[in-house]
Order: structure tokens, then sequence, then C-alpha cells
């Protein structure tokens, strides 16, 4: 497991990988090449993969995100020491808080 910040990975084995990720949509990356995992809403910084991979955004408000990285890659973020990932498949949560009465995303 890691964590940058808000953001938590886990490693998700293989044949653990639902079969609808194959024909769902890639999330684009963003100006700067990177796969932008969650965006800092008050200074603009991104906890970010570089390196070769896709990232699929399951269904719903608090979808979490599965990345995968077939050569392995780096979290990186403006404000925190950057990452390595090896080579595999991650699920990636961001830190929720609950507020009475609702859930929010916590943003960093």
């Amino acid at each position: 497991m890691y964590r940058q910040g808000d953001v938590l990975i886990v490693p998700v084995a293989q044949e653990a990988v639902p079969a609808h990720v194959t024909d769902a949509p890639r999330e684009p990356r963003d100006a700067r090449g990177r796969l932008v995992l969650a965006l800092g809403e008050v200074t603009g910084h991104a906890h970010a993969v570089v390196g070769k991979g896709e990232l699929v955004r399951e269904p719903g408000p608090f979808g979490p995100l599965l990345l995968h990285l077939p050569g392995g890659g780096r979290v990186v973020h403006e404000e925190h020491a950057p990452i390595p990932l090896p080579e595999g498949w991650y699920r990636v949560i961001r830190q929720r808080e609950y507020v009475p009465g609702s859930v929010r995303i916590v943003a960093d």
C-alpha cells in the first residue's frame, strides 16, 4: 500500500481486476503528460503518475480509479516526495471525510 497526502494506492492482483475495465474509457493525460489522480482545488498541485500506463474511473460519485502500470511508474506531487510504483494494477482511493448528513472528498 502507498499513500501520498489524501490519496491511497492499493495493489490489485491481475485476477481481481474487474472484467469491464478492458472496455472502459481511459482518463486523459494532462497537458504535462501525467495521469492525474487528484487535483488540488486551492493550489492547483496534483497527485499524478508519470510513466506509461492507463487510468480508468469506476462509475459513481466516489468511484475509485484503477491504475495500470505495465512498466512501473512514479507518483509525484509538488509538496511530497515521489513514490516509485512497481508494474501492476492499483486501486486509487481518495480520502473521504464524514460530515453529518453527507460525505466529502478531502482536498489536499
